[in-house]
């Protein structure tokens, strides 16, 4: 017996919708994969609201600790440093919770892909947006570790100050800071233009494709109750419905899912059928309170980091 059959075996208490009609296991599991969207997207609202910096700050970590290596100069510890451990050791227990549900430059991304589904069906009558060719996403993925190894070089050569104003991602924290006088980045604001667009063109963009700070936590180690399987044995045949709906493009098998590409948003677990996608034990990937567990977790570490715009 597959896990699909038993879950849907395990429904054999009726469960109601609106007006009293019993709902099959097929609806209950789509109510259960929409909830799990929106509490995803509350999620990133509220951590796009009070912590926007999360990013920038984290990664301000990552060069400074090359600035001082380049200059010779000792380690201190200071906000940009304790920021950066905070992130390491979150994402070494949690996975990349950050990418998927914290980081603002990912929720802008979402939104602005969002958006842009929605004028294409809507307006331009378009079933299915734009995406690049499948071939396209190993090779483009690996762009994000050749600007991470270059902004590492430049900070540890001690020209980055060079490229002052280039940023794209120092100009959205100075927007969401609202300073938006950006005299002196014009270069930055070409680039986070050119970002936008390219984040209504493929979901996570930015995410798969240029994130420094992504390239860093795909290459840390991950616990192991944090990473997800997939049990391939009781999938439906023919069934692939979790690789269409991964936002970064995995396939899913477990040399993908120990990859470090998994931004941990749920969307597999919530969408598989059969419930096939679980992490170590018999959680699966979409459980609402781990979820919410990570963000108060995470809030309350934000919030002693200073992260936290409100407090």
């Amino acid at each position: 017996m597959t896990a699909f059959q038993e879950n849907k075996d395990a429904v054999k208490q009726p469960v109601f919708g609106k007006e009293g009609k019993t709902l099959t296991a097929g609806q209950l599991k789509k109510k259960k994969a929409a909830i799990q969207r929106l509490m995803r997207a509350v999620i990133q609202a509220i951590f796009f609201i009070t912590m926007p910096s999360a990013f920038v700050a984290g990664f301000s970590g990552v060069k400074y600790i090359f600035n001082q290596i380049g200059t010779g100069s000792v380690l201190e510890v200071g906000s940009f440093l304790i920021t950066l451990i905070g992130l390491v050791i979150f994402t070494i227990l949690f996975g990349r919770y950050f990418c998927g549900y914290v980081c603002a430059f990912g929720t802008l991304g979402d939104f602005v892909f969002w958006i842009s589904g929605f004028v294409q069906a809507k307006i331009f009558r378009k079933k299915k947006q734009f995406s690049l060719q499948e071939s396209c996403f190993s090779v483009c993925q690996k762009i994000k570790y050749l600007i991470l190894t270059l902004i590492v070089v430049f900070c540890a050569l001690g020209i980055y100050g060079k490229f002052s104003g280039t940023s794209p991602w120092d100009v959205f924290s100075m927007m969401t800071a609202g300073r938006f006088n950006l005299k002196g980045y014009a270069v930055g604001m070409i680039l986070f233009l050119a970002i936008l667009v390219g984040m209504a063109l493929q979901e996570r963009f930015f995410c798969q494709f240029l994130c420094p700070m992504g390239a860093v936590f795909a290459l840390l180690p991950i616990l192991p109750i944090s990473v997800l399987k997939r049990n391939e044995a009781s999938c439906r045949k023919g069934c692939s419905l979790c690789q269409k709906k991964c936002p970064v493009h995995l396939k899913l098998t477990d040399d993908s899912l120990l990859s470090g590409e998994c931004i941990r948003c749920g969307k597999c677990a919530a969408d598989c059928p059969g419930e096939n996608i679980q992490f170590t034990g018999r959680l699966t990937g979409n459980e609402l309170w781990l979820v919410i567990v990570q963000a108060v977790i995470f809030f309350i570490m934000g919030t002693l980091l200073g992260l936290c715009r409100f407090i």
